[in-house]
């Protein structure tokens, strides 16, 4: 199913920067459209103080890419826009020619849920010039962003020790987009269920809710509140209790789950919203048990994060279920992943020229190259990566080197190794059936499983071994001194 023209438009090629189609347009009229590029999608830095990202958004990307066309609409409104003088920016034949307009790029990418680090390619493009420059904003938008937050969502999901995280944020995500796809990658980040009904129909997600405070305010007395619910819903009773007083709240729920039990029925449980979690939640479990309801769940909700979570575990918090919100739609402590996507390789006279670009920050030198990424494994365990050129290949006992820097880097004794990038589009044509968002969850949990608890950590994560493979390092240090002597 292509989720995006179900909600949007069905064309969106005008979902990038103005100056991707400026720098297009004259490719075009310099005759440069057709030379064939290699450009790379990577972030610099883990996020969250993390050591690890999980890779989503893909299945956008390659919606986004397969459904790529300028329409009518959109020609008309490039022929609107204007330059200095108030000329036409754009010349008309350069508009005829985005008419017939389509994607023939070779693209690869890293499947959604797998454990990613720093500067390893998780989309890599190849073909002409001009198309490979027209993806870049769109791809950046929709790989940066889900990343991002299906991360936040492992670290969450971490913390929560197996007990079930729902998704809550659908309220203060930002817009339609930054509400449905921050669910999607919550999912495939970890989290059991959704609150938001729409990510849960396009992407068969579990949903999960029960009433806000507005229904207890609704009524006179807040028994008359839960046990009105009670009737009307009674498979879906959760009572939200801190309205008023929190654990008198409890006590009238387990009065309305008395009423349930009496007609056949049985209470989920209780929904804390406010105050101190942990003491709560442990003087609310007394109240169930000795309620007759120890079978009653206790979710736990507002403000949370990894931390919170934590720190209500290490005073004994009672809690089954935990509803994260704003904290993970939004990615709170960190907005954006900083991905970028950088030109790598250029073909002149049926040569690839490798290109490298500089910076004072050897964090933001670029890595030249058609890249590739081998994860190396020992006994089902992830032991290291190694960045490489598929053009100068890579030995079976590979010698690495440091991202930056020239120190080098011992890669531990492996047994299987496998190469993350898969092939997405060949010759403009799909050829990658997208995983649902339940599989590329179940994958985020065997990957993060198979890094070793020091990488995964929330405190303290120790770095994961990646390297590139030396040949490699050793072009990019050739390509830096020239480049540096040409300045």
């Amino acid at each position: 199913m292509n989720t995006l023209p179900h909600l949007y438009r069905h064309s969106l090629a005008l979902l990038t920067d103005l100056y991707q189609l400026t720098m297009a347009n004259a490719y075009w009229k310099e005759g440069l459209a057709e030379r064939e590029a290699a450009f790379h999608l990577i972030f610099r830095r883990c996020p969250f103080g993390g050591e690890y990202a999980i890779a989503c958004g893909l299945s956008y990307a390659a919606d986004f890419i397969e459904n790529f066309r300028f329409d009518e609409g959109d020609v008309a409104y490039l022929a609107s826009l204007c330059g200095v003088g108030n000329r036409p920016l754009f010349e008309p034949a350069f508009l005829d020619y985005l008419r017939d307009f389509r994607i023939r790029c070779e693209i690869d990418a890293v499947p959604e849920g797998t454990a990613v680090f720093a500067h390893e390619p998780l989309v890599r493009v190849v073909g002409p010039l001009l198309e490979c420059q027209l993806l870049e904003t769109p791809l950046l938008n929709m790989i940066n962003f889900q990343t991002l937050i299906a991360t936040k969502a492992a670290r969450v999901c971490r913390a929560a020790e197996g007990e079930p995280v729902l998704e809550f944020g659908l309220r203060r995500s930002q817009g339609i987009d930054g509400g449905v796809s921050a669910s999607r990658a919550a999912y495939i980040g970890g989290c059991a269920a959704t609150s938001n009904v729409l990510a849960g129909k396009l992407f068969d997600i579990p949903v999960k809710g029960t009433h806000a405070h507005s229904w207890v305010m609704a009524f006179d007395e807040e028994q008359e509140a839960f046990d009105t619910y009670a009737r009307a819903m009674p498979h879906n009773s959760l009572f939200l209790v801190d309205t008023y007083d929190t654990l008198s709240g409890v006590r009238r729920a387990v009065q309305a789950g008395r009423l349930l039990r009496e007609a056949g029925h049985e209470m989920l449980g209780i929904r804390l919203d406010s105050g101190d979690l942990a003491a709560l939640s442990i003087e609310a479990r007394k109240i169930l048990d000795e309620g007759g309801f120890p079978d009653a769940s206790i979710v736990a909700s507002g403000d949370l994060d990894e931390y919170e979570i934590l720190e209500a575990k290490r005073r004994g918090a009672r809690i089954d279920t935990w509803g994260v919100g704003t904290r993970l739609a939004t990615a709170w402590e960190q907005p954006a992943l900083g991905g970028v996507y950088k030109l790598a390789a250029i073909k002149q006279d049926s040569q690839w020229r490798h290109r490298v670009k500089l910076s004072d920050s050897p964090i933001k030198v670029s890595d030249p190259g058609i890249l590739q990424v081998r994860r190396y494994a020992n006994r089902g365990r992830f032991v290291g990566d190694a960045i490489y050129d598929e053009a100068m290949g890579i030995s079976e006992q590979p010698t690495l080197a440091a991202l930056t820097g020239d120190q080098k880097i011992k890669l531990p004794a492996a047994d299987s190794q496998e190469d993350l990038l898969a092939p997405i589009f060949r010759d403009g044509e799909r050829n990658y059936e997208t995983p649902s968002a339940k599989a590329a969850r179940e994958r985020t949990s065997q990957q993060l499983a198979a890094l070793d608890e020091s990488v995964t950590r929330l405190a303290d994560p120790q770095p994961y071994v990646v390297g590139l493979e030396q040949d490699l390092h050793d072009l990019k240090a050739k390509l830096m001194r020239e480049a540096r002597e040409k300045a």
